[in-house]
């Protein structure tokens, strides 16, 4: 994660995702397997702020693989200037998985954090770039050796849905 002195975070560190968007997505099928085929879909996706811009929300979803619905809740903390990011999905009854935190530091947003992978305990990193680009990116790795090594297996690309062009 960046360094705590280089941390620049503010509660518009997100602005640039408020909106729609299409999402391509290139999703890893087997994680943590050694495999290397990918599935390529697109979704839809809005982002709006929360509590008066202290966090924000954003509504995933696509018909691919017979359909699903994923939130991200974003929360700012001010006095440590880190936000956390929260994922519940359809998939999986609305469970929300443990966060992720972090912060972005020229234009790069780097969050981590513990979760599960088929009943072991994995580091999981979302990685932000090209925010200040009409296509931002987010990538999702995980990390089997506490951080060692970091295994990509999901990317999105946004794009600006049609309506917002």
């Amino acid at each position: 994660m960046h360094d705590v002195m280089h941390r620049t975070g503010t509660a518009h560190d997100f602005d640039f995702l408020f909106g729609r968007w299409t999402v391509h997505n290139r999703r890893l099928r087997r994680r943590l397997a050694g495999a290397d085929e990918w599935d390529e879909f697109t979704a839809a996706s809005v982002a709006r702020p929360l509590l008066d811009g202290l966090g924000n929300e954003d509504e995933f979803r696509t018909d691919h693989d017979g359909g699903m619905v994923g939130m991200a809740f974003r929360f700012f903390d001010p006095k440590t200037r880190l936000w956390s990011i929260y994922w519940a999905d359809s998939r999986r009854c609305g469970r929300l998985d443990p966060p992720v935190v972090g912060s972005f530091v020229d234009g790069t947003g780097l969050f981590e954090g513990g979760d599960m992978h088929q009943g072991r305990p994995i580091h999981v990193r979302f990685t932000w770039s090209q925010t200040d680009t009409p296509e931002p990116r987010w990538e999702q790795a995980f990390s089997a050796d506490v951080g060692q090594t970091w295994e990509t297996n999901w990317i999105m690309q946004f794009s600006p849905a049609e309506d917002e062009r």
